[in-house]
């Protein structure tokens, strides 16, 4: 039957030559049509591909590439298979057109990645193998277009260290997921939550230490071998991978087995013994222990970093978290990080970080705690009406004071250098030029006050901002700011501060409804009192020519004022702006101490 099954393949080849490369064997006979080309010195896919073909298997060959045109326009391809070839680039969207392709077989290849636009458009595929390449990533989105439908997952004798697990555990059609043979060392707890059809995870020959207690795993039979399992029971078979036999797997060892294959790693007392022998007592953890914690420096400069160092032990490996001295649990931000060795690091300090910072040392077994006080010096501050220098050498983070002849000229130049825009009765943009002449600049500073209150604020700003939103603003108050750089100064440890520029032109505006409302009343008011004391003196003026008879009157030399202190002589107008700060008396430096908001 074989011998007369040959000619007829080669028949049929013949009768439609146009569509069968040269020794591959083709079946043109719908709907089974057939096309095999295994060993035949192939470099690339043949461009003479029948299009309509059903079957395509193209393995022992040398093709190194999947072009885009390859499969173009095969909508009834279910099978392909592209195995022992040296394959190591897909082009994207090579496979767009396979609409109806339900297995791809690319195992014992050279791919290295998985790109999320590698398998787009193969909706209906059920078996994706793609075992024994050298695929070390695996981008998220990858497997998107068949979450729903693949029951078949091979990616064996790779080189992955991770996979992209929420994807994973979301196909919920899969029966068999094979990962032996790989580096994975981890595996994301709930992964397999979902999966209640998986019926075989291959785990084995990785660097797993503990599997997850998943559901899925404590309703399962968990053997060493698929031998003699039950076709809808689950097996794990994760042998050969360097288990640490602590409290961690205890509800590992609780479970059923056959056989007793698997051996500890560690700890060093557990060491090479077989896992399922080894008694519930024995898997046991230590509470953590904190063995060092300290901050780097005694004393800190108000805007310098600090690296602060907690080191403990346990079993398992305790995981470190920080409690700053407002006691918040401290996250990754720009202004601090948190590092997996216990290490935190505060880029830029305030006068909030000085106290106790608490280390927090945790794991199965328990926690410890630790402290580590930080002792913030405060930069020196701008306040108004002292008049005088309380820093011994603040050197160039002084607000030029002086009332000489020159101090009109440096209030004109550090005016010039802020500018204040977008202003309302509660907030202002401040913007400031770029200082490419102060080397090392840490951060900015700003600091302000209103001509009502002595308090300062002040806003520690990233050196790379160059404008700010002052948004605590009251209506109707003017206000006295600066801007500060704050940079080393090369000779020594400490922080210098040099002004930046200052404005005095920053008066918040009145309130929309009650400063309008009230302006308008007061305007009434006055333009209702002139027009009676017109109609007065008009009135006054009458009695006063009845009396004299046809007499004129003759008046000379008359002043109103309406505002002056009654002596005659015009009162000098307040200050409607903010105080200069290179006027005396109107700013000098303070301690920080009390000064923020």
């Amino acid at each position: 039957m074989e011998k007369l099954l040959l000619p007829l393949l080669m028949l049929g080849t013949m009768a439609k030559g146009q569509h069968c490369p040269g020794r591959c064997i083709c079946q043109n006979i719908s709907p089974t049509l057939t096309m095999l080309c295994a060993k035949t010195g192939l470099l690339f896919v043949p461009p003479s591909i029948d299009r309509r073909t059903v079957e395509l298997r193209l393995t022992d060959n040398f093709i190194t590439i999947i072009r885009r045109k390859d499969f173009s326009n095969m909508t009834n391809l279910v099978h392909l298979t592209l195995s022992r070839n040296t394959i190591s680039q897909v082009m994207p969207y090579a496979f767009a057109d396979l609409r109806a392709l339900r297995a791809l077989h690319m195992n014992s290849n050279r791919l290295a990645s998985l790109r999320n636009e590698h398998f787009k458009g193969l909706g209906n595929l059920r078996h994706l193998i793609l075992g024994n390449n050298q695929i070390s990533n695996i981008q998220p989105a990858s497997f998107d277009e068949f979450l729903a439908t693949v029951e078949d997952l091979d990616l064996s004798y790779n080189n992955l260290e991770t996979l992209p697990w929420e994807a994973i555990g979301q196909m919920v059609s899969l029966n068999t997921l094979t990962l032996d043979h790989n580096l994975i060392d981890h595996i994301a707890e709930g992964t397999f939550s979902q999966l209640h059809k998986l019926v075989r995870l291959d785990m084995t020959s990785n660097r797993l230490q503990k599997l997850p207690p998943d559901n899925l795993f404590l309703r399962a039979q968990v053997l060493a071998n698929v031998r003699g399992s039950h076709p809808s029971t689950l097996t794990i078979s994760f042998g050969g991978n360097p288990l640490h036999c602590n409290c961690e797997l205890l509800w590992l060892r609780r479970l059923t087995r056959e056989d007793d294959l698997e051996t500890c790693a560690s700890p060093e007392h557990l060491m090479d013994k077989y896992f399922w022998s080894v008694s519930e007592e024995e898997f046991i953890c230590e509470p953590p222990l904190i063995t060092r914690q300290y901050s780097t420096k005694a004393f800190i400069m108000e805007g310098q970093g600090v690296s602060l160092k907690c080191k403990a032990v346990g079993d398992p490996d305790p995981s470190i978290h920080w409690i700053a001295p407002d006691g918040k649990l401290i996250h990754n931000t720009t202004r601090a990080t948190v590092y997996d060795n216990g290490t935190l690091e505060v880029h830029i300090t305030t006068l909030k970080d000085n106290g106790v910072f608490t280390c927090i040392a945790s794991n199965a077994a328990g926690e410890a705690t630790a402290p580590v006080e930080v002792c913030i010096v405060p930069l020196p501050l701008l306040v108004n009406n002292t008049g005088h220098i309380k820093e011994p050498d603040p050197g160039l983070s002084d607000i030029t004071t002086s009332t000489k002849s020159g101090a009109n000229d440096t209030k004109n130049h550090l005016e010039k250098k802020i500018v204040a825009a977008e202003l309302t009765s509660t907030s202002v943009v401040i913007h400031w030029p770029s200082e490419r002449h102060i080397p090392g600049i840490r951060m900015y500073q700003i600091q302000y006050n209103s001509s009502l209150d002595d308090s300062l604020v002040y806003r520690m700003i990233p050196p790379s901002s160059r404008a700010f939103l002052v948004n605590d603003l009251a209506a109707g108050r003017a206000y006295d700011l600066c801007v500060l750089a704050v940079y080393d100064d090369g000779v020594t440890a400490l922080t210098a501060t040099r002004v930046v520029g200052c404005t005095t032109q920053c008066h918040a505006l009145h309130t929309q409804f009650l400063g309008g409302t009230m302006i308008i009343i007061i305007g009434g008011i006055i333009v209702a009192s002139v027009l009676v004391f017109i109609i007065i003196l008009m009135i006054r003026y009458k009695v006063h020519s009845g009396h004299e008879g046809p007499k004129k009157a003759k008046v000379s030399n008359v002043y109103s004022q309406t505002n002056g202190d009654g002596s005659g002589s015009p009162t000098r107008p307040r200050r409607g702006s903010c105080a200069d700060p290179t006027d005396a008396g109107s700013g000098a430096l303070r301690s920080g101490e009390g000064g923020q908001k």
